[in-house]
């Protein structure tokens, strides 16, 4: 889009400047025109039909200029027109790469995020994994306990028998 714009830029500029050479010629055409008719009034009296003719080829020549300074004005307004669609166009691709960079720097702290979530996962598991093996550890203990206590109080029992017997 800025390539064409340039390239219709560069050729709105082309034909202002060939516009602006052609009223230039105009405007030095007509200067020629008044100053032939200087020279004729001044070398001879010119009839009211030579007056007229010379008075419209100013008038040919002024609405031409009008016409061209109209054309020049349409294009430097259309050229005002793409400088500016090129200027949000900047604007634009300027604004893009910044949400560029802040999508890219968010998707890095995704990730971080996701790794520390997978981190805290693993963790979690050993914990419960840990857990369970405690928890298992205790009921042995416990099961061993309890068969010492009744071993325990058969000693006691067989030792209190003995003692009777004794």
């Amino acid at each position: 889009d800025r390539d064409t714009d340039k390239k219709r830029i560069e050729e709105l500029l082309e034909e202002n400047m060939v516009l602006e050479i052609a009223q230039k010629q105009s405007m030095n055409e007509s200067a020629h025109l008044g100053w032939e008719l200087e020279q004729l009034s001044k070398s001879t009296d010119l009839a009211d039909s030579e007056k007229s003719f010379v008075f419209e080829l100013n008038e040919c020549a002024s609405s031409r200029i009008l016409k061209l300074e109209k054309d020049n004005q349409s294009l430097q307004n259309t050229i005002q027109e793409l400088r500016d669609a090129s200027l949000t166009s900047r604007e634009s691709s300027l604004k893009f790469v910044e949400l560029e960079k802040e999508n890219q720097q968010l998707s890095k702290k995704i990730e971080k995020l996701q790794n520390q979530i997978e981190k805290e996962k693993q963790s979690n598991q050993d914990l419960e994994t840990l857990s369970e093996e405690l928890i298992k550890d205790k009921e042995q203990l416990q099961v061993i306990m309890e068969t010492l206590k009744a071993d325990k109080d058969r000693q006691i029992q067989d030792l209190k028998q003995e003692n009777d017997h004794l």
